[in-house]
């Protein structure tokens, strides 16, 4: 982007000024896929707008992350955002199926040369759902609430990098940081950058007020959301009369669906063992991709950081050779063999092949169960019981299984217990950190970051880690990218978690379903815009 001499300042009319906010280092945490609900009949399909008396153009979607609330930014998991983000939110940047940045609300902008001011110049033609035009001061007020609000935390952390809004005029708005942060531009093409419509954020949770291409029709809590055309859209008309996500807690029973032709789309198959039931190409069409899915054994390190309450996992965590002898006591290709078809990629750290900053680090604890045996006897740890809290999901219920057998072969005694996703797992886990391991995917883009916060569930506290997330966010994107590389050696080193494998993008569509992306990747949206049907 170019970097113009900055604006000059009487041409500047300030309009709403946010306070300063301690200054952290944006922080991603962690979206994970939740369960689905079980299924019921498909609805009649109403008549198209466009058509009147004619049937609808409808497009139905198998998914297992049904949301909590219809406001994405009032949780930290990634459920709402996979149904609602771009569909019916939008943000003034998104991220491309490449993961590059790109126009939405904004049709440009521009950041000033110290890199602390960002001037985004909106798209005069925007309209919220009921008319009302996107302006400035619209972005101004969903920042506001961002900050001050009953957010999701992950979202205040990312807008705590803001020092104030300047509404310039009903089409500019200047942004400054405290400092530079190449995530925060990042963060605004998610869930955080959402721009809402001021006058639906007492009713965010159960009615939708966004600007896309599709608006809320009704929200059938344990089953599904269907959206229906928004005929006053300001871009390009959705290409649907009516979408459906329909929520499913079994896979198999998804299955069923597909296999019946109550489906269009299975958003990602749960079981890719079943496969080959869709092997007809007269019927079915398998996409294979990649997602930035980082099914994790997380360690509770217990970090007592200053202002940071310590986690309530066992002591012998905090042993980097204990951690070590996890991860060398576990088989992760025989894992990935037996938990997910071998359906996936092995990983070695909180990044995934799609990175810019990847680089394979799968070798450094690699599996070797005597050596583990003997990193726990060092540590006074021979014999060990640890409480295994997985995530109740299809990949985490099974590698808990695995994880747990192999664990007892080098003398750690895991005990396994499966926590309702997402209520009880956010709770017992993400929020109190009152486990010592679980698994879970980790689908938020750039998540190793998250290891640069001590109060972050994996209580880890390491300076070096910090001081490299730090830099990163703080330079130019080549510094970011090298940085961000550093940070990843750093935690793969330490044993911070064990990084089972990236979960594939498993997709099956109908035949004649087009302009499904091959990878889900950055924006953790199921964007139906560029979907087509036959």
């Amino acid at each position: 982007m170019a970097k113009p001499a900055p604006l000059n300042a009487t041409a500047r009319r300030p309009r709403r000024i946010i306070g300063v906010l301690v200054a952290a280092v944006a922080l991603v945490l962690a979206a994970c896929t939740g369960p689905g609900m079980s299924p019921t009949a498909p609805t009649e399909p109403a008549a198209s707008a466009s058509q009147p008396g004619a049937a609808a153009k409808t497009l139905v979607i198998g998914a297992t992350a049904e949301p909590a609330t219809l406001d994405p930014t009032a949780t930290d998991a990634a459920a709402g955002t996979q149904a609602l983000l771009y569909n019916v939110f939008e943000t003034l940047v998104r991220i491309d199926p490449e993961g590059r940045l790109a126009p939405l609300l904004a049709q440009a902008w521009d950041v000033s040369e110290d890199r602390l001011t960002y001037t985004f110049r909106l798209n005069t033609a925007a309209r919220f759902s009921d008319g009302t035009p996107v302006d400035a001061d619209a972005v101004a007020a969903n920042i506001e609430r961002i900050q001050q609000g009953t957010t999701a935390p992950k979202l205040k952390t990312a807008m705590s990098v803001v020092a104030s809004t300047e509404v310039v005029d009903p089409a500019t708005i200047n942004i400054t940081l405290t400092r530079p942060s190449v995530t925060w531009l990042y963060d605004m093409a998610g869930a955080a950058g959402i721009v809402m419509n001021p006058a639906g954020f007492a009713t965010a949770n159960s009615e939708t007020a966004g600007s896309g291409p599709l608006t809320l029709d009704r929200w059938l809590p344990g089953d599904s959301i269907v959206l229906q055309k928004n005929s006053n859209y300001w871009g390009t008309p959705a290409r649907f009369d009516e979408v459906t996500f329909r929520y499913f807690k079994d896979p198999n029973a998804m299955n069923a669906s597909m296999l019946s032709g109550q489906l269009d789309i299975i958003s990602n198959l749960q079981a890719p063992e079943t496969l080959a039931q869709f092997s007809d190409t007269s019927r079915f069409t398998v996409i294979e991709g990649s997602t930035d899915g980082e099914v994790t054994l997380s360690i509770n390190n217990g970090a007592a950081s200053e202002g940071v309450t310590p986690g309530t996992g066992h002591e012998a965590l905090a042993d980097v050779r204990v951690r070590r002898a996890i991860t060398m006591a576990i088989d992760r290709q025989a894992l990935l063999d037996t938990v997910w078809f071998g359906k996936g990629t092995l990983i070695g750290s909180m990044t995934v092949p799609t990175d810019v900053w990847y680089e394979d680090l799968t070798g450094t604890h690699p599996y070797n169960p005597d050596e583990a045996r003997r990193l726990l006897a060092e540590a006074g740890h021979p014999q060990l019981t640890l409480r295994l809290q997985p995530a109740a999901l299809p990949y985490a219920s099974k590698a808990a299984q695995f994880v747990a057998s192999q664990l007892a072969a080098v003398g750690i005694t895991a005990q396994v217990e499966e926590l309702q996703f997402p209520a009880r797992w956010v709770d017992t886990v993400l929020q109190k950190a009152d486990y010592d391991l679980s698994i879970v995917a980790h689908v938020e883009p750039r998540d190793v970051v998250t290891f640069a916060n001590p109060g972050y569930y994996w209580r880890y506290d390491n300076p070096a880690v910090q001081e490299a997330v730090a830099r990163a966010d703080a330079g130019t994107l080549t510094e970011y990218e090298a940085e961000m590389r550093t940070a990843a050696r750093l935690i793969a080193e330490d044993a911070a978690a064990v990084w089972l494998f990236a979960l594939p993008n498993l997709v099956v569509t109908k035949t004649g379903i087009t302009g499904v992306p091959a990878n889900a990747n950055s924006s953790l949206a199921f964007d139906v815009t560029t979907i087509a049907k036959a």
